[in-house]
């Protein structure tokens, strides 16, 4: 067999920019571009913003496809795509119009919960998957963003208008708006990093600083450590005293904190002030022991023998040189 040549004139075919990546790669991200637009856009409240992300998601997601499998691409494309910087701030829109214009007004979880299911079309798993929560987290959020009455029902109408404006919105991207896109699908899959948008920092670029800012700074930091050591001297020198010139002077005498309350003050500040309040009580405190030993008495703990009776004297009996007889004789007796 003899090879045929390439006729004169006529060239090899040469291959496409988007033939030396993966082909899978290629047409996963074509089949997410439109939906991910619009998901980005709603989220970040946005198109501009919205693009910028896709763009970024776009150009991640090449080195982390490379490192997993086929069935574990939607749910890291989709957490990549919710991750960017740009959709972490909504911009507000100024007049709702439409049912997708009041999504500002959920939280940037539940908003995300609910066009995963509207843009991203994706079930609670691969949803709540993509979010790193339980499925019952995840309903949760969903619950929570679903349109609902001003006395807290469910609206269906409301659902319903709003998936009716997604979808439309997913299907009817401008041509324009799809070229540049397009266009950065196939810069990232060659590997191209994306270009820094206005919109990707915040819709501003940032202007340098005068050069006069920085020194009238450093003056007022001067100016602020003056004014923090003057409060060290600043009394003292109002007054027209040194540091020694502290006059120290004694209390006055018989002027004792006890002496400038009233007698009722003094009683109050007491603290057996309960005792002295309730007289009988404290009558009762005092005679406790003889009452305990009459209860022990009555309940025949003890022997119910009175004391003996203390002995008898007279004033003679204790006089000197005036004993009573009868006491020496009993004295005598016990010798």
């Amino acid at each position: 067999m003899s090879s045929t040549s390439p006729a004169p004139g006529s060239s090899a075919p040469r291959p496409n920019a988007s033939s030396s990546a993966p082909a899978a790669l290629s047409a996963f991200l074509r089949g997410v571009e439109r939906r991910g637009a619009v998901l980005a856009e709603l989220q970040a409240g946005d198109a501009a913003a919205g693009d910028a992300a896709l763009v970024a998601a776009m150009a991640g997601f090449r080195a982390i496809a490379a490192e997993t499998s086929l069935n574990e691409w939607p749910a890291r494309f989709w957490s990549l795509l919710l991750t960017q910087p740009g959709l972490r701030r909504r911009t507000p829109v100024a007049i709702p119009l439409d049912a997708t214009d009041r999504l500002g007004e959920l939280g940037s979880g539940p908003r995300a919960a609910l066009l995963l299911r509207l843009a991203a079309g994706l079930g609670e798993t691969e949803a709540s998957a993509v979010l790193h929560v339980a499925p019952a987290t995840y309903r949760l959020a969903l619950q929570r963003a679903l349109p609902r009455h001003p006395d807290g029902r469910a609206d269906p109408q409301a659902w319903q208008q709003l998936r009716e404006q997604v979808h439309r919105r997913i299907k009817t991207l401008p041509p324009e708006r799809l070229q540049r896109l397009a266009e950065a699908r196939e810069k990232a899959l060659q590997g191209a990093a994306p270009a820094a948008s206005a919109s990707a920092r915040g819709g501003a670029t940032p202007r340098p600083h005068p050069r006069w800012l920085m020194p009238l700074l450093w003056s007022l930091l001067a100016l602020c450590a003056l004014a923090f050591a003057a409060t060290f001297w600043w009394p003292s020198a109002l007054l027209g005293e040194g540091p020694e010139g502290v006059t120290v002077a004694p209390l006055p005498e018989g002027g004792g904190p006890a002496e400038r309350y009233g007698r009722e003050a003094g009683l109050i500040a007491d603290g057996d002030f309960d005792l002295i309040a309730d007289p009988q009580g404290e009558a009762a405190a005092a005679d406790v022991d003889f009452r305990s030993w009459l209860a022990a008495r009555d309940a025949g703990t003890i022997p119910a023998v009175a004391a003996p009776p203390p002995p008898e004297t007279t004033p003679a009996a204790t006089a000197p040189g005036n004993e009573s007889p009868g006491l020496e004789t009993d004295a005598q007796e016990g010798e």
